[in-house]
């Protein structure tokens, strides 16, 4: 199967030349990403990747950029974390109609993870509260792909973490 996803990275001062980056990148197994470089110190990888899963692309797509440039950080893998009206538009309605979806089931709607004048919500879950209400077509390859994301955007986070810590939240989130 083919998934689409983008992977963010931090750049060392060392690695900011971005002809090599590309040849570093292309020669490490990510020809099949479109390279971004828009942003000082920052790179974006756009793939489409053919893998048997979306854990299989995207933990392909990892290791390769790792080999790549082994100095740079994980600053996101996406499609995770979106607003109402990025959901709206991939699954093919009107942010109104996201927004009255998310207020007429208040009570069961997933929960945004970051609630303020732009609320965020992980991709994954209203993807899969969608899926269970039956009333959307919904690619099941988006839903695999962001649960895949969550996943390693979680783990990238964890690792911020002490284990004392850890061990505390745990008890009481």
């Amino acid at each position: 199967m083919e998934y689409t996803f983008t992977l963010k990275y931090q750049l060392a001062e060392h690695d900011c030349a971005h002809t090599e980056l590309v040849e570093r990148l292309g020669a490490a197994g990510c020809d099949d990403a479109l390279v971004g470089i828009g942003q000082p110190g920052r790179i974006a990888l756009e793939f489409t990747r053919e893998a048997d899963s979306a854990d299989a692309a995207l933990h392909s797509a990892l290791a390769d950029v790792r080999s790549a440039i082994p100095s740079a950080k994980l600053i996101e893998a996406t499609p995770d974390l979106v607003g109402l009206t990025d959901v709206a538009e991939m699954i093919g309605v009107s942010r109104q109609n996201m927004r009255k979806l998310m207020l007429t089931h208040a009570l069961n709607f997933p929960a945004p993870v970051h609630e303020g004048s732009a609320a965020l919500w992980h991709l994954a879950d209203i993807l899969a509260w969608l899926q269970a209400r039956g009333s959307y077509v919904l690619n099941a390859n988006l839903l695999d792909m962001a649960r895949a994301a969550l996943l390693v955007n979680l783990a990238k986070e964890s690792q911020r973490l002490s284990s004392s810590a850890a061990q505390a939240l745990k008890a009481l989130v």
